[in-house]
């Protein structure tokens, strides 16, 4: 998509005076120059143009109110002059994965003079003997350089957090969303082993249940037994008896 096209998709018909942040990155511009921006932004306060594909600043509009610029991944080598005109007041400015060579390209950045924070992560310049020396010295009034200060203190979350508004690409809300699948994952093992437990202690009450069931019946059966051992012994003191008086019958009848 073309970047006019992107910038006038973002403005979803509000006014561009409106407007304190933009984010069109991943689009296109046309001839490397930044398009479909005029002076109407002047309420704009963060810049995202990551991607486009951006090898000049030189048509950036005048953004008074613009504090946090990132042109990460582009092919800006030169003409940054032309922001200490165009946004005097920024603070936070993103040149990751440019063609910055030299030092003497950042130079023009030393009349940015609210200028705290400056990437340069994957520019050739990162590569010079004393980098990080050379720029804290060449640009005084920065306090961050690629996320450390010159005692090679991290920025502090608060501050990082805010940087990162300047062109976010999801990662914090894609962490926050593993964290949560995790969260989730974890109560269901809790749960899963509630009921699983549960159903051990169940089963465990139905084992003892059928135990006692077993004795029982054994017990009434072993009481069955008895009771027919006892009527057959019964039944054969009758029988004896029975044949007993069948003799004396006999023998009163050959007297």
């Amino acid at each position: 998509m073309e970047m006019k096209k992107r910038v006038s998709l973002e403005l979803r018909n509000r006014n561009p005076a409106e407007l304190a942040e933009l984010l069109v990155d991943n689009c296109r511009s046309s001839d490397g120059e930044v398009e479909g921006l005029t002076d109407e932004y002047k309420e704009l306060e963060i810049l995202s143009m990551v991607n486009i594909g951006l090898n000049s600043l030189a048509k950036l509009p005048s953004l008074p109110k613009l504090r946090k610029l990132d042109v990460s991944d582009n092919t800006i080598s030169g003409g940054l002059d032309k922001l200490a005109e165009k946004c005097p007041n920024l603070t936070y400015l993103n040149l990751s994965g440019n063609k910055v060579k030299e030092l003497s390209t950042i130079e023009a950045l030393q009349n940015l003079k609210n200028l705290k924070s400056l990437d340069l992560y994957s520019c050739e310049v990162t590569t010079l003997d004393d980098y990080r020396g050379g720029v804290f010295e060449l640009l005084p009034q920065l306090t961050y350089l690629d996320g450390y200060d010159q005692e090679d203190n991290e920025v502090p979350d608060s501050e990082a957090e805010d940087d990162d508004e300047a062109g976010p690409h999801g990662d914090d809300d894609d962490e926050d969303d593993d964290d949560e699948e995790d969260d989730e994952d974890d109560l269901s093992d809790g749960e899963e082993d509630e009921v699983g437990l549960s159903y051990l202690m169940k089963e465990g009450i139905q084992d003892e249940e059928d135990d006692g069931d077993y004795v029982d019946e054994e017990e009434e059966e072993e009481d069955g037994d008895d009771g027919v051992r006892g009527e057959k012994r019964k039944r054969d003191v009758e029988d004896d008896g029975d044949d007993g008086e069948e003799e004396e019958e006999d023998d009163d009848d050959d007297e």
